[in-house]
């Protein structure tokens, strides 16, 4: 059985990993040559109070092996994750030589960002809530970028603390993150024709779920329910559909609805209300407004 373990604060955090008492209390900057995890701490649930951005290095022909969220993650050469407070994760025991693992993990409590204006705006970072297995992979270029700006981070937090230091540490972490939206933009083009892929399979997901059964028994698909379909997290799947079409889940939900509405609404007698029921609506009403919300006319209107 999976024993649980919490780490609410930095501290919990290093003491974890045997590592040295933290310099700041609500932000740190750990070295993965550096760190001896504690025994309880393997095969574990680790449940964190705090953010963390992962850049862990292995050597050729060594695997890191972590499940985080539904999947199991293979760690390899330039991988960043991002996870958020309260998220869990479980790392498996492995054998590994001084030297195989290298890189950085940047750990910062959300107490640091409260009242910030970066704390306002963590919610357009969507990556946090991305599964591994949608990990940002980075160039060398691009690591050596993100590491410079962790480590004017740690001589921030590292050196003696004035009334400056937490706006420089704060306004360095949003660097950071814009840094990475951007990287994952990039990741996003380079992988156009994998992505056009999962957003053809994902149209014929639609058009097949609404061409069964499914929507009268189960109701309207929701975003997380066609995520978790397509073996993805919902913003991962929301950030590919909205680069690639323009349009996030959502919004492809309502076409195929309504594209299947106008169908049955043209090629049956089935009256308005039974029509909604098939489509998984609970109530009738609902369907009538989403209709002339998207088409500019009602479901009746439309039928004549």
């Amino acid at each position: 059985m999976t024993k649980n373990v919490r780490l609410e604060s930095i501290s919990q955090f290093h003491e974890a990993i045997g590592y040295d008492k933290p310099r700041h209390p609500l932000i740190t900057l750990i070295d993965y040559t550096k760190i001896e995890p504690k025994a309880h701490m393997y095969n574990a649930q680790i449940i964190t109070g705090f953010y963390m951005i992962s850049l862990k290095n292995i050597k050729d022909g060594k695997t890191c092996e972590m499940r985080y969220g539904r999947h199991y993650y293979d760690f390899r050469e330039g991988s960043l994750i991002f996870m958020a407070p309260g998220q869990a994760f479980v790392s498996s025991e492995k054998d590994f030589d001084e030297g195989d693992i290298s890189g950085w993990a940047l750990v910062f409590h959300p107490d640091l960002i409260r009242k910030s204006h970066l704390g306002k705006k963590m919610k357009e970072y969507t990556f946090f809530s991305y599964e591994t297995n949608e990990a940002l992979h980075i160039s060398d270029q691009e690591k050596q970028k993100l590491t410079e700006i962790v480590k004017t981070i740690e001589t921030e937090f590292g050196q003696n603390i004035d009334i400056y230091s937490q706006d420089l540490m704060v306004s360095n972490i949003e660097l950071l993150l814009n840094y990475c939206k951007r990287f994952y933009g990039r990741q996003f083009i380079t992988r156009s024709n994998v992505n056009k892929d999962i957003v053809s399979k994902f149209e014929e997901f639609l058009t097949s779920y609404f061409d069964s059964n499914e929507p009268g028994s189960r109701g309207l698909p929701s975003v997380k329910y066609c995520a978790e379909q397509m073996g993805y997290s919902t913003n991962y799947l929301g950030d590919l559909l909205k680069k690639e079409t323009g349009k996030n889940t959502q919004e492809h939900i309502h076409f195929y609805l309504i594209e299947k509405a106008k169908n049955l609404l043209l090629g049956t007698e089935e009256p308005v209300n039974r029509i909604a029921y098939m489509l998984g609506f609970e109530y009738p009403q609902h369907f009538s407004k989403l209709f002339k919300n998207k088409t500019g006319i009602s479901p009746a209107g439309y039928r004549n």
